[in-house]
């Protein structure tokens, strides 16, 4: 592992324990060059997945990407971290699962709607606005009524 204050090579794992979840392991590490100490985190990935993007460019997956979403959404909101962290493993894992070695990224933002609007509401309707792109208070609205369960058609919609 190379030191991130140094970028030497010549590391050492002072301390190995899982988390709570035995989800990842975190090992805290010296350098022998520096001495200068810091965390790593292991997980275990079953595959090297790519995202289609809108635009058809091709990119590789980044938990950290996915995480930092996620945070933005549920900022200033009361989860857990160690919650967040165990939805976005959910989500990694099942990305990985499903066989794929390639998922779009609108399958990759339905997923994250699907497990923000479980976690929290407010995060879910923030998430939804970018992603979504809304552009008016109609849009906002309209997520609400989907999260109160309520299929009534948005206010611009005709019925017959």
């Amino acid at each position: 592992m190379r030191c991130p204050s140094c970028a030497s090579l010549d590391t050492q794992v002072k301390d190995s324990r899982p988390t709570e979840d035995s989800a990842v392991i975190r090992r805290r590490r010296v350098c022998l060059t520096c001495n200068f100490r810091f965390t790593t985190f292991e997980r275990v990935q079953l595959r090297e997945l790519t995202v289609i993007k809108r635009n058809s460019r091709r990119v590789p997956f980044d938990r950290d990407k996915l995480m930092r979403s996620v945070q933005i959404a549920l900022r200033k909101r009361a989860v857990d971290p160690e919650r967040i962290e165990q939805e976005v493993s959910k989500m990694v894992r099942e990305l990985e699962s499903q066989g794929e070695n390639e998922v779009s990224s609108e399958a990759i933002g339905e997923l994250v709607m699907e497990h923000l609007r479980e976690l929290d509401d407010i995060a879910y309707v923030r998430f939804a606005s970018v992603y979504r792109n809304f552009r008016e208070a109609k849009d906002f609205r309209a997520a609400l009524d989907e999260l109160s369960g309520d299929d009534a058609p948005p206010p611009t919609a005709t019925r017959k």
